[in-house]
């Protein structure tokens, strides 16, 4: 079992709609692609209201597994392709990864490098 510590996840967390643009610039700038998933916002500037009843406003949520070395590249992709820099527009942080398995063509690859 190949085992990778090198990595890191980048989460983004943006109005639905704009996952694929946010996807398709991480690739862009160096990422294999990503995981989107679906949610909904709850903080105090989603409270908006229509005829008296909450809406919470829907989130799209993309993770990017992606090696130390293009998370520079592939977060500044993610801050324009997502106009993050904007209030309101959405939130990106990184997480660093402890270790990671399953992402056999990837670690293959790593090993051709060194």
């Amino acid at each position: 079992m190949k085992i990778g510590k090198d990595y890191q996840l980048i989460v983004t967390i943006i109005k639905k709609g704009y996952a694929e643009r946010i996807v398709n610039a991480a690739k862009a700038a160096g990422a294999r692609g990503g995981t989107i998933l679906h949610g909904r916002g709850v903080g105090i500037h989603e409270q908006k209201k229509l005829l008296g009843i909450p809406i919470e406003p829907e989130k799209d949520i993309i993770l990017t597994l992606i090696h130390k070395d293009q998370t520079k590249d592939v977060l500044k992709a993610i801050v324009q392709a997502g106009q993050l820099e904007k209030p309101g527009t959405g939130i990106g942080f990184v997480i660093d990864v402890d270790k990671v398995v399953g992402i056999v063509s990837l670690l293959e690859e790593s090993d051709e490098e060194i």
